[in-house]
């Protein structure tokens, strides 16, 4: 697991349109990055909304969102057009970015144990230090935890 206070892991995905999109695009500007199992389930879809609907909140507070799974461009293409997400989904098909992050986990369901993403959050300030590490959040009211770390982070 990541700690805070360090310099987030550097990454280079691609979106759902096939934009390579990498930490160094982002400087100067706060990003949250959220770990997700999978596209169209019932809570990735609840948490990709929410961070949707508050796109507008987070581009005042200077922060970015992007969402991340395992799944292919054209599977997140095909969600965020079913759903019209605005929030940029990046596909981590080899799992590189998510065991940087610590986010790719055994997980037990029904007495079932196998390795997949453990929904997770991580909050990077302007500079690229990581400054929340969130594993194991809700999808249900997430966005709008996630907006008063920004928030509290950028009042300190």
């Amino acid at each position: 697991m990541l700690e805070t206070g360090h310099p987030a892991p550097a990454f280079c995905l691609p979106d759902s349109d096939m934009e390579m999109l990498g930490l160094k695009d982002f400087k100067g500007k706060n990003l949250i990055l959220y770990f997700y199992p999978k596209d169209d389930t019932p809570g990735c879809t609840i948490q990709a909304t929410e961070f949707s609907e508050l796109e507008e909140d987070f581009v005042h507070l200077d922060t970015m969102v992007l969402g991340i799974s395992r799944d292919d461009c054209i599977s997140h293409a095909a969600f965020r057009d079913k759903h019209g997400l605005s929030v940029r989904l990046l596909a981590d098909t080899e799992g590189e970015m998510c065991e940087k992050y610590g986010v790719w986990q055994e997980k037990e369901k029904d007495g079932v144990k196998k390795m997949g993403i453990v929904r997770s959050t991580f909050i990077i300030d302007k500079r690229g230090v990581l400054r929340h590490a969130l594993y194991g959040v809700s999808p249900r009211g997430h966005a709008a935890e996630a907006m008063r770390l920004v928030k509290t982070m950028e009042q300190a």
